[in-house]
C-alpha cells in the first residue's frame, strides 16, 4: 500500500507548522550590517589607497630579495668541493 500526500504551503507556513523560529528579521539585520561594512571597505579599494598600503611591503620584500642575491653572489666556493 502506497500513500502520497501533496501539501501546498508557503515556507512561512511550513516553518510555523514544524515549530521552527522565524529568522527573517535577524537575517535582515545581518544583511544591513554586512552591507554597511562592504560600503566602508569599498572606500579602501581606491587605487591610491591600495598603492600606499602595499608599497612599503613590496619595497621591503624587494630589499630582502636583493640582500639575498648579494649574499649568494658574494659567497666564495669552498675548497672542500675541489679535489
Amino acid at each position: 500500500m502506497k500513500v502520497t500526500f501533496d501539501i501546498e504551503c508557503t515556507p512561512e507556513e511550513a516553518r510555523a507548522f514544524f515549530g521552527l523560529p522565524d529568522v527573517q528579521p535577524m537575517q535582515e539585520r545581518m544583511m544591513d550590517e554586512i552591507e554597511k561594512k562592504m560600503q566602508e571597505n569599498v572606500k579602501a579599494m581606491d587605487p591610491e589607497t591600495m598603492v600606499k598600503t602595499w608599497m612599503p611591503i613590496a619595497l621591503q620584500n624587494m630589499a630582502e630579495l636583493q640582500k639575498l642575491f648579494w649574499e649568494n653572489m658574494n659567497m666564495q666556493p669552498t675548497s672542500s668541493n675541489k679535489k
